[in-house]
């Protein structure tokens, strides 16, 4: 079973891959879906896809938590993964650090752009709300029941 991901919000915006001697330019979309309250996904590649790297195009994307990135604005957070944290020198700077198997890569965007970003998620889903919108009960009853989305019955 597909799902396709249908965003509430979209946002493009240019990260800066900090190499050892130079940075790069790397285009990427926030993405915001109610449907996933939670999570913020941003999708590298090209800014002009704005479907969000859904549309079954290859790229590369990171599932990040909202209230993570958030708290990231402020003050340094996160552990393993992914770690966020505001520049001391300049403060339109957010440093973002993400971490895989296969490598690591620290890249630098502007805060002004996800503070605006967050706030345009928030007027969809504000925060302390995002549990209503997923209607857990329901679907842990239809898990327990033998009822899950990949039973025959359904």
């Amino acid at each position: 079973m597909t799902s396709r991901w249908t965003p509430g919000h979209i946002s493009p915006i240019t990260l800066h891959l900090v190499g050892p001697r130079s940075w790069t330019e790397v285009p990427a979309l926030l993405c915001y879906d109610p449907t996933d309250p939670y999570a913020v996904r941003i999708a590298f590649g090209d800014a002009d896809d704005q479907d969000g790297g859904a549309g079954g195009e290859e790229g590369i994307a990171w599932l990040v938590s909202r209230e993570l990135l958030q708290a990231g604005l402020e003050h340094p957070v996160g552990d393993g993964d992914v770690r966020i944290w505001p520049a001391r020198a300049t403060a339109d700077l957010l440093y973002l650090h993400l971490r895989a198997p296969s490598g690591e890569a620290l890249f630098e965007l502007s805060r002004a752009t996800v503070a605006a970003f967050l706030r345009h998620t928030e007027a969809l889903v504000p925060p302390g709300s995002e549990g209503e919108l997923l209607q857990l009960d329901q679907e842990l009853d239809a898990l327990l029941s033998n009822g899950g989305p990949d039973s025959p019955g359904r």
